[in-house]
């Protein structure tokens, strides 16, 4: 039976629980989950400042995380620091972001991502060209709401989000469209009849990815030992090649 660690690093406690929770409906049977939160920074990452303190906090809470993992999952959209975690944790690396891409373009014609918080929509193109694959977005676009305001109220969201995806098959060709953020885990399935093409969840995605990585493939090894200054002891005792226990 897998052990997935999620790492939020957003520090808003209800975002983890509900990452936690959407999570294990998505898992599959015997997979085991736990969630950890950021320790520091934005309670919700909605900006280039707020991604990249966010890259830090995702690293410090592997760190410190002390249970078993077979795989871990970064569980905030656009992946802050994935590349990091994937050189540190000795375990597979799996981004929701990274995931849902990956997954849509799987399949031929291209794909759109609805997200919330205008910053995002050059973040994501950004990352969707760094992952090779611009030519297949057809468009990314952003709801007024933050995915924090979107997880406080989803009924209140849905009718918004379900417009701007249509928007996304009707005006920009897409054939699938990606529901992205911690904030919008699990209304893909509740948006899937009011939209004409399908929904990836980035959460989902994620999930399935890193169950089937578990006990596959190569692990990168880790950084070369360097000194630090003023990082949290046990992140400074990682980069520093101690072991972490």
């Amino acid at each position: 039976m897998p052990n997935i660690l999620l790492i939020n690093p957003n520090t808003t406690a209800s975002i983890t629980a509900l990452v936690l929770r959407r999570a294990r409906a998505e898992a599959a049977p015997g997979t085991r989950l736990r969630a950890v939160s950021g320790r520091f920074g934005a309670r919700y990452v909605a900006s280039r400042t707020a991604y990249a303190i966010a890259g830090h906090a995702a690293v410090d809470a592997l760190a410190r995380d002390r249970g078993r993992r077979d795989a871990v999952v970064l569980a905030c959209f656009g992946d802050p620091g994935l590349a990091a975690l994937k050189e540190l944790a000795e375990v597979p690396v799996v981004g929701m972001a990274e995931a849902a891409v990956l997954e849509a373009a799987r399949s031929r014609g291209r794909f759109s991502i609805v997200t919330g918080g205008e910053r995002w929509k050059p973040m994501l193109e950004e990352f969707v060209a760094a992952m090779g694959l611009a030519k297949r977005l057809a468009s990314v676009r952003t709801v007024a709401p933050s995915g924090a305001d979107i997880a406080r109220d989803p009924e209140g969201s849905l009718a918004l989000l379900a417009r701007t995806c249509r928007a996304c098959a009707a005006r920009d060709g897409a054939a699938r469209v990606i529901l992205g953020g911690a904030g919008l885990a699990g209304l893909a399935a509740r948006l899937a009849d009011r939209v004409e093409v399908p929904l990836i969840d980035g959460l989902a995605a994620a999930i399935a990815r890193a169950e089937a990585l578990v006990g596959r493939g190569h692990v990168p090894p880790g950084p070369p030992p360097v000194e630090s200054v003023g990082l949290a002891p046990r992140l400074a005792r990682r980069l520093a090649f101690a072991k972490v226990t």
